[in-house]
């Protein structure tokens, strides 16, 4: 009897150790992580530099609080971290996760406009659907129906537009009117709301699991990034998932040529091998904040020097391997194969994504992107069935977590052609069970 719990009742097999690519369970069975985990573990599993660095600062101390020590891994992941960011946005608060790291950012910048005689600034803008992590504050602005609606009474809620699902309204994403379209729906909110009560907008550079790998129409992101600018609404975005290399750049925002406000980071980050996420922070605003009094913000393991120590060599690795690199490179070729594996099977009806964050949306009418019956469950049935065949992948409901089956393809950014091949033969073994199980449910 397991006296830990999940979030489900469901029981999968005991972990005996990972290495690379690939994970093997107590009973010597092996599996391709074909999902990162939960798009996290990017550099691949027990990285020998990253458990050396470890160990060295093992053998130093593992802890020494913020308020008592600075400590020089802390300083040197730091220094990292601004440079990989754009210029401007020199200073890092580092924190445990993904969650973490958002409700940093929302309390920095709420801080900053009380700071600068802001205070009627408090709206944070955000987008549904979306997923910006699972304290009560971060809830407050993710997108997410399953997720948020049983706290809804316990949070203030926040303005949402929608999501640029262009594949969805019929539109075409690389036509330059299509992003000016979703953007207007930024600038429509913010005069609704007030522009004076509006403090910031959220959002993925590549949407994450909410909206599963949802690159954004062209145009989009400069111009939500022009809208705020022009509203003096602080531009966060959240590069947890998107962030440290795994869309073919260290960044996501790269892509665009964006200067935020914030940035938040964690999942890649430290790649699985410790907890730890940051926030990064334009000069100003933080300059603001300190003159004001200080951050009222903080969590007891943030800067741990344990945690810093393995940021820092993974963010080495990343540089040492190309992983950029190779996340664009891969990334291209794996999604050529899932294309491949779309005209094999119908039930696929969108393959998206950029570098190695992809995902593909099962469909009941691929042209009219009408999707599988809910009540089917298909995207956790294609999991279990690709997990029973030694591949692992992750997945979500893209149309507001109620229905719209997404799986995620985003495997660790060491990946080669042979890796890809395993991955799309697993795939497509999977899809012909999962089709075959879905007629006999029908019939049933």
């Amino acid at each position: 009897m397991a006296h830990l719990f999940y979030q489900t009742g469901q029981r999968r097999p005991v972990l005996e150790q990972a290495r690379g690519v690939y994970m093997w369970d107590v009973d010597g069975k092996r599996y391709l992580d074909g999902s990162s985990g939960a798009m996290v573990c990017n550099i691949g599993h027990s990285n020998e530099r990253v458990l050396d660095a470890m160990r060295r600062q093992m053998e130093k101390a593992t802890f020494g609080y913020r308020l008592h020590f600075e400590t020089e891994a802390a300083e040197r992941l730091a220094a990292k971290t601004a440079a990989l960011c754009p210029e401007g946005v020199n200073k890092v608060f580092f924190v445990s996760g993904g969650s973490e790291a958002v409700e940093s950012a929302i309390k920095l910048a709420r801080q900053h406009a009380l700071a600068v005689g802001q205070g009627t600034r408090w709206k944070v803008i955000s987008r549904r659907p979306s997923y910006h992590g699972c304290t009560l504050g971060a809830l407050a602005v993710t997108g997410y129906a399953p997720l948020t609606a049983p706290f809804a009474p316990m949070m203030r809620e926040m303005p949402m537009i929608p999501a640029p699902r262009a594949y969805l309204d019929g539109l075409d994403p690389e036509d330059p009117a299509t992003g000016a379209h979703y953007a207007d729906m930024l600038e429509a909110e913010i005069i609704a709301q007030g522009p004076e009560t509006v403090l910031a907008f959220i959002v993925e550079p590549v949407g994450g699991a909410s909206t599963g790998a949802l690159v954004p129409p062209a145009g989009y992101m400069e111009a939500v990034q022009e809208i705020c600018r022009r509203h003096g609404v602080l531009l966060i975005l959240d590069e947890v998932m998107t962030g440290a290399g795994r869309t073919g750049a260290f960044l996501g925002l790269e892509h665009w040529g964006l200067e935020p406000d914030i940035v938040v980071l964690s999942k890649g980050f430290a790649a699985g091998y410790v907890p730890l996420g940051a926030m990064a922070a334009r000069d100003d605003l933080v300059a603001a904040l300190l003159e004001s009094g200080g951050f009222l913000h903080g969590f007891t393991y943030a800067g741990n020097p344990l945690a810093c120590a393995a940021g820092a060599a993974v963010i080495d690795e990343i540089a040492r391997q190309g992983l950029v690199a190779n996340a664009a490179a891969m990334g291209a070729a794996l999604k050529a194969r899932l294309e491949g594996l779309r005209a094999r099977h119908p039930i696929i009806g969108d393959v998206r994504g950029k570098g190695l964050l992809l995902a593909f949306e099962l469909m009941a009418d691929p042209v009219s992107k009408a999707p599988l019956p809910a009540h089917l469950n298909a995207h956790q049935r294609l999991v279990d069935i690709a997990h029973d065949l030694g591949l692992i992948v992750y997945s979500r409901r893209t149309r507001d977590g109620v229905e719209g089956d997404h799986i995620m393809v985003c495997p660790p950014l060491i990946v080669h052609e042979g890796h890809l091949d395993e991955i799309i033969e697993g795939l497509d073994a999977a899809l012909t069970r999962l089709v075959d199980d879905l007629a006999l449910t029908e019939m049933a």
